[in-house]
């Protein structure tokens, strides 16, 4: 098909948008999923558990969040009562979903809404945008889903089907501003956020990333990259690029059942997270250098190097660690800025995934 054909086509395929929204709300009628976040039909969604589930569902997802969410729900009914925890406590409930500064940014979100606005979210995308760690597409996803405005987020799954529908040729991130453009047709006249729900639902369940459902899809009478045959092409997307694996080393000391451990500084990777010490993480690796970062302890028996190493995938690096082990006296005193908690607590404490792999690691058999 010559380019000018395909522009004809997908035009024609924008006139369709009207009837294509009809068709997708009344196939989310039948076959919408019950997620603990979501309003179920005839309710009014909460803009807390909309606000609190779109945070969590960043580069996360709906699986590993279901708990999560949960749980924060059961500890912190409402945004008010989340404003009145510490950063500690969050971090700590956060622990192991990942990307941390969204836990910080969910903290200081709900003290301004609960200092600035009254315990109310803002109910237009401008006002939720100027609240801490609320992006454009979490504004317009708690606008559209919470406030019922005319607005379409456009998360990772509405980007598939979308670009799968109107074989959108850019690659990401430059079609982004086309994808939202033509998204936006197919929202219908009312029930804006069930439009918004009923494209993620699709992407999520029939327009999968690999062997999508197409035979089950309700817009796949014209969908464009189903007539090409084509559908896994889309979205396309420019290669990826990986960062240079980084290393260091990471000390596990033991006081008896007590773990020697320390904070994070607040600003920057994992930042307020619980780590054991350790050296920086660098690409131009020297061992001698990194061993030479261990913490100063008196009565430390030696200093044991773990066989293999802790591997782990940042968004931007991949890192390997080795890990050192030792164990001290009773009585020991933890060195300045770090502090020793029991072993049989550790699940209380904000460890991210990487010190949950080094932990493991340095207190197993071998």
């Amino acid at each position: 098909m010559t380019l000018s054909g395909a522009t004809a086509r997908r035009n024609k395929v924008t006139e369709k948008s009207a009837s294509r929204a009809e068709l997708l709300l009344a196939w989310y009628d039948r076959h919408r999923r019950v997620l603990p976040w979501r309003a179920l039909p005839g309710e009014t969604a909460d803009p807390y558990r909309v606000w609190l589930s779109e945070i969590m569902l960043q580069q996360t997802t709906v699986k590993a969040v279901g708990p999560y969410f949960l749980k924060f729900i059961a500890r912190w009914p409402n945004v008010t009562d989340m404003a009145a925890a510490s950063l500690d406590d969050v971090l700590r409930m956060w622990a192991g979903l990942g990307y941390y500064s969204r836990a910080r940014n969910l903290y200081a979100c709900a003290v301004t809404v609960t200092r600035e606005h009254g315990g109310a979210f803002p109910e237009t995308e401008e006002g939720l945008r100027e609240l801490p760690g609320i992006g454009p597409y979490t504004a317009a996803a708690i606008a559209a889903i919470a406030f019922a405005r005319q607005t379409m987020p456009v998360d990772g799954n509405i980007e598939r089907v979308v670009s799968r529908l109107f074989a959108v040729e850019d690659e990401l991130p430059k079609a982004k501003p086309e994808i939202q453009r033509l998204a936006a047709t197919l929202l219908g006249p009312s029930r804006a956020g069930d439009s918004a729900q009923a494209l993620m639902d699709l992407g999520a369940t029939i327009c999968t990333p690999k062997k999508p459902a197409c035979a089950l899809c309700p817009l796949n009478d014209n969908c464009l990259a189903r007539t090409r045959g084509e559908q896994e092409t889309f979205p396309r997307k420019a290669p990826k690029k990986t960062g240079a694996l980084r290393r260091g080393a990471a000390f596990v000391v033991t006081r008896g059942d007590e773990l020697l451990v320390r904070a994070r500084p607040e600003k920057g990777l994992l930042g307020g997270m619980t780590e054991v010490p350790g050296s920086d993480w660098l690409v131009a690796h020297d061992e001698t250098k990194a061993r030479a970062q261990a913490p100063v302890l008196k009565n430390l028996s030696r200093w044991r190097r773990k066989t293999g190493t802790v591997t782990h995938v940042f968004t931007h690096f991949p890192l390997a660690l080795s890990v050192y082990v030792g164990k001290v006296a009773p009585r020991t005193k933890a060195p300045h800025g770090m502090r020793w908690v029991k072993i049989a607590t550790l699940t209380d404490e904000a460890l991210p995934n990487v010190m949950r792999k080094v932990i493991a690691h340095g207190l197993g058999e071998k």
